[in-house]
């Protein structure tokens, strides 16, 4: 948005355009065969005119117009219901780009330690590994702007880095061993953004894949590691959707189409009247339909993983193993602007194929649904599965006669609470303080050659974190002013080994070295590991 002081026709202007649009959007999106409704629209859309067109005109001091109609359409929504939103042009920009799976910058994974951006990795193929960067260096200024020691934070990194395919970028750089800043000037590019973490078999007949999102190459993405996982000799699949926030409706239903036979319901929608109703069911021969399958779930999952959660749980697919999941069932659609903005409107709600919605209770009116999650903490739903409530009058059976619970979100099969046994106060500073990983990625990067020289498999196999090892990054923390708790360090030492060996793996191999150590304390997927002769009855009696 310009900074300039525009004339008040030119401010004008684009409000009275902005109007028609929303008005004429909300009639069309609302139209009703009654007279009376359109009118008191449109009587209100006058009123609220002449609220703006009094203050553009006497208001004591100049004002942006374009601002009080942001915010007046983003208080609008907020009393509809917690998913209508309103995203202005350059938040969008940002918000296809992940979903697209794709953006052009540089291509690297960075970090911020104490208002420095250090390079965790240059993606491999990517502009800046081209360029020469490393792991390790310091970003220290962009275009000739100083950037370390300003406070800057991941959106001002995006801001400097990301632009237009084919742009240039200067960038100094602070690298160990040498004296003087040394410039690069990196072409920016299209670099790809994967939806699927991770892949690796468990064991002889146990296959892991991680997604963290559902964008348009998820599905694509997923074939790719499951057929590799097959391949490798895969009966039995952890398909893990932890923290999974959602995305493309029909990314998530490919996937579970993947796994579910025939012509079954995967999920349908319903909205006013009829036109926003919807079926979207099974419709091809997948390559995992009658394989044992486990699905992780947590607080984080939601929307498009509650979909695919939900609908193996209710063909008794799957079974659920975690914590209910966030419960978002809301069907938005885009309403696109002529200033480059986008109105996302909800215009439907999910449901299963038992029947459960699986958006939870909202009220415009308050904050519950902002402190739900918190909520669940407070409540002990997060630890112990006798807190996590069920509404009896919303029961609902899967295909097979199993009873499974509408309210929000999905109710696992196996609940998990989180694991308080080895964590600590002093364990939560090292990440909050960014101690350990400052101190994983200084040791991956100068420990680099030795360790490609160990390979991946030895290293998990064999590498142990030495106490020589722990003092460093109690040094660490201490400059970092965490203040050090003997107690508390002797108390999650453990797990304090175990992250700090799985944050050096990433720092070498990424993701593929990181999960399999990761998940060693992972209580979610190490009970579901448990699990696979329930599994496996559940795809027996599928089979019947």
């Amino acid at each position: 948005m310009s900074e300039h002081h525009n004339s008040k026709s030119q401010i004008r202007l684009p409000f009275v355009i902005t109007l028609a649009i929303v008005a004429g959007m909300l009639i069309g999106a609302n139209v009703v065969d009654n007279s009376s409704t359109e009118n008191n629209l449109l009587k209100s859309l006058f009123k609220f005119r002449q609220v703006l067109t009094y203050i553009d005109n006497d208001y004591v001091d100049e004002v942006k117009t374009d601002d009080l109609v942001e915010k007046a359409i983003s208080d609008l929504l907020v009393d509809l219901d917690p998913h209508s939103v309103y995203i202005t042009g350059t938040d969008l920009e940002r918000s296809r780009a992940d979903l697209e799976g794709e953006y052009s910058g540089i291509g690297i994974q960075f970090d911020i330690f104490k208002d420095t951006i250090y390079v965790v990795t240059p993606f491999s193929g990517g502009p800046s590994e081209k360029a020469g960067l490393r792991a390790g260096d310091k970003i220290v200024k962009v275009n000739g702007e100083t950037v370390a020691g300003v406070e800057i934070g991941n959106r001002g990194v995006y801001e400097k880095l990301r632009g237009k395919k084919g742009t240039e970028v200067g960038v100094s750089i602070k690298r160990k061993n040498e004296t003087d800043l040394l410039d690069f000037t990196i072409t920016r590019d299209k670099i790809p953004q994967y939806a699927v973490d991770v892949s690796y078999m468990v064991d002889d007949e146990v296959g892991y894949i991680k997604v963290n999102k559902f964008s348009a190459t998820t599905f694509d993405e997923f074939k790719v590691h499951l057929n590799g996982l097959l391949a490798n000799g895969m009966r039995k699949l952890i398909l893990d959707l932890t923290g999974n926030p959602g995305g493309y409706l029909d990314k998530a239903v490919k996937m579970a189409d993947e796994m579910i036979s025939g012509n079954a319901m995967i999920v349908y929608t319903e909205g006013k009247g009829t036109r926003s109703n919807s079926e979207y069911r099974a419709s091809r021969d997948g390559v995992f339909e009658t394989q044992p399958v486990i699905v992780l779930v947590d607080e984080g999952s939601a929307s498009a993983s509650e979909i695919v959660a939900g609908a193996l749980q209710d063909h008794d697919r799957a079974l659920i193993v975690g914590r209910r999941s966030f419960g978002k069932g809301l069907v938005q659609m885009p309403f696109e602007l002529t200033d480059g903005s986008e109105l996302r409107l909800t215009i439907s709600r999910y449901y299963t194929p038992s029947g459960r919605c699986i958006q939870k209770a909202y009220d415009g009116k308050s904050n519950a649904y902002d402190r739900d999650i918190l909520d669940r903490y407070e409540s002990g739903e997060m630890f112990n599965a006798d807190s996590l409530k069920v509404v009896d009058s919303l029961k609902f059976e899967t295909t097979g006669g199993r009873t499974v619970y509408g309210g929000g979100g999905i109710t696992p099969d196996y609940f998990v609470g989180i694991d308080t046994l080895m964590s600590s106060k002093y364990l939560n500073g090292l990440f909050t303080s960014n101690t350990l990983r400052e101190y994983t990625l200084s040791y991956s990067t100068a420990q680099q050659e030795q360790l490609e020289a160990m390979g991946m498999e030895k290293f998990i196999k064999d590498f142990e974190v030495s106490d020589k090892m722990l003092k460093k990054l109690v040094s660490l923390g201490k400059s970092n002013k965490l203040e050090f708790n003997k107690e508390q360090f002797e108390h999650s030492k453990e797990l304090i080994k175990c992250y700090v060996k799985a944050y050096i793996a990433r720092g070498i191999w990424d993701n593929q070295g990181f999960f399999p150590i990761y998940n060693e304390s992972n209580e979610i997927y190490q009970r579901a590991l448990e699990l696979f002769d329930e599994a496996e009855k559940l795809s027996l009696n599928e089979d019947k």
